[in-house]
């Protein structure tokens, strides 16, 4: 499973693929990636993240360390899917400059204003 950077993420989801939050409800609750579906990591076991269409997946924490901790978990759960992990988590979506819902609900600081289609979500949300 491969990891990649925010701008690379951010490319894949231009392009349809799926990007799972695995934090726990209250931390999504707290912030979370607009885009992003919320599948808690202690549900991975009991329910498949993979829904019918899917084709590529990447998942993210807040740091990046609990996706590459269970980096295999999350692959075997992920069926014929091409599977990628968020380097740096939510955080570094943040430090990127990319929205989260803190934006649209006035609580982040001012971030750097990202290219393409997110710029214009990001006005969205201004």
């Amino acid at each position: 499973m491969k990891t990649i950077s925010a701008e690379q993420a951010a490319r894949l989801i231009d392009d349809g693929a799926v990007f799972i939050d695995i934090r726990e409800s209250h931390e999504h609750a707290n912030e979370n990636i607009p885009s992003a579906r919320h599948h808690a990591l202690s549900q991975i076991d009991a329910e498949h993240p993979v829904r019918a269409g899917d084709t590529v997946l990447i998942y993210h924490c807040k740091s990046g360390a609990r996706t590459k901790m269970n980096a295999k978990r999350l692959a075997a759960a992920s069926g014929r899917c091409e599977v990628y992990l968020l380097g740096g988590g939510i955080e570094e979506w943040k430090r990127a400059g990319l929205p989260t819902s803190a934006d649209r609900d006035g609580k982040a600081a001012a971030r750097a204003r990202p290219v393409g289609w997110l710029s214009r979500l990001v006005a969205l949300f201004r």
